[in-house]
């Protein structure tokens, strides 16, 4: 039991690592990171500590739709303790304004 409780604990301080270094990228055409922009669906993080990212792209033709998942990947895979790293694009459900955080929303002027 104490193990699982270890391994839970872990993964949770993995997860927040990821979450600060996906608010350290940005998309390029709105001045918002990419997690209050609410472009990151899912964290993962299996018992090895291999990282999934389920994450979506303002509109399918996005200018940074070849870069911005490897920037992600990339940056994710660095974080000290995870093993490797892997983005998923999926557009449905398609990503809209409703989708930013409170913060994000602010920053823009749109409440």
């Amino acid at each position: 039991m104490e193990h699982v409780e270890e391994l839970a604990g872990t993964k949770k301080k993995i997860e927040q690592k990821i979450i600060n270094v996906l608010k350290a990228i940005f998309d390029p055409e709105i001045p918002v990171d990419i997690y209050e922009l609410g472009l990151i669906y899912e964290i993962r993080v299996d018992d090895q500590f291999n990282v999934e990212i389920i994450m979506t792209l303002t509109s399918p033709n996005c200018p940074v739709a070849e870069s911005l998942p490897k920037e992600v990947e990339d940056k994710v895979g660095e974080v000290h303790g995870v093993i490797t790293s892997k983005v998923n694009i999926v557009f449905d459900p398609p990503w809209d304004k409703d989708m930013m955080s409170e913060e994000a929303k602010l920053d823009l002027g749109m409440i």
